[in-house]
Protein backbone atom coordinates (compact mmCIF):
# COMPACT_ATOMS: atom_id res chain seq x y z
CA UNK A 1 0.00 0.00 0.00
CA UNK A 2 1.51 3.38 -1.00
CA UNK A 3 2.15 6.03 1.63
CA UNK A 4 -0.26 8.94 1.51
CA UNK A 5 2.24 11.70 1.06
CA UNK A 6 1.68 15.03 -0.64
CA UNK A 7 4.52 17.05 -2.09
CA UNK A 8 4.92 20.23 -0.02
CA UNK A 9 8.00 21.94 -1.46
CA UNK A 10 10.65 21.86 -4.14
CA UNK A 11 13.81 23.80 -3.33
CA UNK A 12 16.59 24.78 -5.72
CA UNK A 13 20.12 25.69 -4.65
CA UNK A 14 21.31 28.95 -6.20
CA UNK A 15 23.64 31.90 -5.61
CA UNK A 16 20.86 34.54 -5.35
CA UNK A 17 17.49 33.33 -3.98
CA UNK A 18 15.64 36.62 -4.45
CA UNK A 19 16.72 36.98 -8.08
CA UNK A 20 15.80 33.39 -8.95
CA UNK A 21 12.46 33.73 -7.14
CA UNK A 22 11.76 36.89 -9.17
CA UNK A 23 12.48 34.99 -12.40
CA UNK A 24 10.14 32.12 -11.51
CA UNK A 25 7.49 34.54 -10.21
CA UNK A 26 7.36 36.13 -13.67
CA UNK A 27 7.39 32.72 -15.37
CA UNK A 28 4.70 31.09 -13.22
CA UNK A 29 2.66 33.90 -11.68
CA UNK A 30 3.06 32.31 -8.24
CA UNK A 31 2.87 34.57 -5.20
CA UNK A 32 6.06 35.45 -3.26
CA UNK A 33 6.34 33.94 0.20
CA UNK A 34 6.08 36.80 2.71
CA UNK A 35 9.21 35.74 4.62
CA UNK A 36 11.50 35.56 1.57
CA UNK A 37 14.98 36.96 2.20
CA UNK A 38 18.51 36.93 0.81
CA UNK A 39 19.17 33.40 2.13
CA UNK A 40 15.88 31.72 1.27
CA UNK A 41 13.07 32.88 -0.99
CA UNK A 42 9.91 31.10 -1.95
CA UNK A 43 6.84 31.19 -4.15
CA UNK A 44 3.49 29.84 -2.99
CA UNK A 45 1.00 27.95 -5.09
CA UNK A 46 -2.70 27.99 -4.11
CA UNK A 47 -2.66 24.30 -3.19
CA UNK A 48 0.16 24.87 -0.68
CA UNK A 49 3.14 23.80 -2.77
CA UNK A 50 6.20 25.99 -2.12
CA UNK A 51 8.82 26.53 -4.81
CA UNK A 52 11.89 27.50 -2.79
CA UNK A 53 15.31 28.93 -3.57
CA UNK A 54 18.15 28.63 -1.06
CA UNK A 55 21.49 30.41 -1.11
CA UNK A 56 24.54 28.25 -1.65
CA UNK A 57 27.66 30.39 -1.69
CA UNK A 58 29.73 27.95 -3.74
CA UNK A 59 26.87 26.99 -6.06
CA UNK A 60 28.14 25.41 -9.27
CA UNK A 61 25.99 26.20 -12.27
CA UNK A 62 24.80 23.01 -14.04
CA UNK A 63 26.51 22.33 -17.37
CA UNK A 64 23.71 20.21 -18.86
CA UNK A 65 23.87 18.33 -21.18
CA UNK A 66 27.58 18.03 -20.29
CA UNK A 67 27.63 15.86 -17.13
CA UNK A 68 30.63 17.70 -15.59
CA UNK A 69 28.20 19.51 -13.26
CA UNK A 70 24.91 17.55 -13.15
CA UNK A 71 21.60 19.25 -13.86
CA UNK A 72 20.70 18.90 -10.14
CA UNK A 73 16.99 19.23 -10.83
CA UNK A 74 14.68 19.18 -13.81
CA UNK A 75 11.28 20.87 -13.75
CA UNK A 76 8.62 20.57 -16.46
CA UNK A 77 5.93 23.18 -17.03
CA UNK A 78 2.82 22.51 -19.10
CA UNK A 79 1.64 25.39 -21.28
CA UNK A 80 -1.29 25.93 -23.59
CA UNK A 81 0.20 28.95 -25.38
CA UNK A 82 2.21 28.89 -28.60
CA UNK A 83 5.73 27.63 -27.82
CA UNK A 84 7.35 30.36 -29.93
CA UNK A 85 5.60 33.02 -27.82
CA UNK A 86 6.52 31.25 -24.58
CA UNK A 87 10.14 30.96 -25.74
CA UNK A 88 10.37 34.65 -26.64
CA UNK A 89 9.01 35.67 -23.23
CA UNK A 90 11.29 33.27 -21.33
CA UNK A 91 14.37 34.56 -23.15
CA UNK A 92 13.26 38.14 -22.45
CA UNK A 93 13.00 37.27 -18.73
CA UNK A 94 16.55 35.89 -18.64
CA UNK A 95 16.18 32.20 -19.46
CA UNK A 96 18.75 30.50 -21.64
CA UNK A 97 18.09 28.01 -24.43
CA UNK A 98 20.68 25.24 -24.76
CA UNK A 99 21.68 24.17 -28.25
CA UNK A 100 20.87 20.57 -27.30
CA UNK A 101 17.11 20.10 -27.61
CA UNK A 102 16.19 16.44 -27.00
CA UNK A 103 12.47 16.87 -27.73
CA UNK A 104 10.34 17.64 -30.74
CA UNK A 105 10.50 21.45 -30.91
CA UNK A 106 6.79 21.68 -31.71
CA UNK A 107 5.83 19.91 -28.48
CA UNK A 108 8.56 20.65 -25.93
CA UNK A 109 11.63 22.81 -25.46
CA UNK A 110 14.38 22.90 -22.86
CA UNK A 111 15.50 26.15 -21.23
CA UNK A 112 17.76 27.06 -18.32
CA UNK A 113 16.89 29.45 -15.53
CA UNK A 114 19.32 32.26 -14.60
CA UNK A 115 21.14 29.91 -12.15
CA UNK A 116 21.57 27.28 -14.88
CA UNK A 117 18.91 24.73 -13.84
CA UNK A 118 17.30 23.14 -16.90
CA UNK A 119 13.54 23.10 -17.25
CA UNK A 120 11.15 21.99 -19.98
CA UNK A 121 8.13 23.73 -21.38
CA UNK A 122 5.68 21.22 -22.81
CA UNK A 123 2.71 22.12 -24.99
CA UNK A 124 -0.41 20.36 -23.72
Amino acid sequence: MPLRMRLGAITLDCPDPLALAAFYEQVTGLEPHPKSNADFAGLNREDGLLLGFQRVDDHRRPTWPDPEVPQQLHICFNVEDDLAEVEARLLELGAGKPAHQPHDGDRARVFTDPAGHPFCVVRR
